[in-house]
């Protein structure tokens, strides 16, 4: 009998990239899953208070080693491998939902990002990307004196 695996969210992912490209990008754009991908981890992706952008990625079952993040021309890339369990044979499994394979996600950064600054932090199956704003793209407050 041979197992399928389920996809359900690719479709989704299409209509994300679809939804993004038609919005024009409005602030990061996330360039989406490529087609030698299998599957695509989630995001999230948020402003901090003190004006980083952070990007957060669930990549469970995942090593160090397994994850590579590189930043090149204004692109965010994460790119990995989840590898299916070696102790149990393909005929032992009754349903497989979670996927397994190569994946990669990119996203084009905003040009406030100081790229040279970027950090990446991994920890209970969960990779953060911290993406600092240029000094000059900071919000800064301006004194006003008041002549007598």
């Amino acid at each position: 009998m041979a197992i399928t695996r389920l996809d359900p969210f690719r479709e989704f992912a299409t209509l994300q990239d679809r939804m993004n490209r038609l919005v024009g990008g409005m602030y990061l754009r996330d360039e989406e899953v490529t087609d030698r991908a299998k599957w695509a981890p989630a995001v999230d992706i948020y402003e901090t208070d003190a004006h980083d952008l952070v990007i957060k990625a669930e990549l469970p079952d995942l090593t160090r080693e397994d994850i590579e993040v590189a930043v090149e021309n204004n692109t965010l890339s994460i790119r990995g491998e989840r590898k299916a369990p070696a102790d149990v044979r393909e005929e032992q499994f009754r349903r497989v939902e979670r996927q397994y394979g190569a994946f990669s996600r990119s996203f084009t950064l905003p040009s406030t990002v100081d790229a040279s600054k970027v950090s990446a932090e991994y920890k209970n199956g969960v990779l953060t990307v911290k993406l600092p704003f240029r000094d000059e793209a900071r919000p800064r407050t301006i004194n006003v004196d008041v002549a007598a």
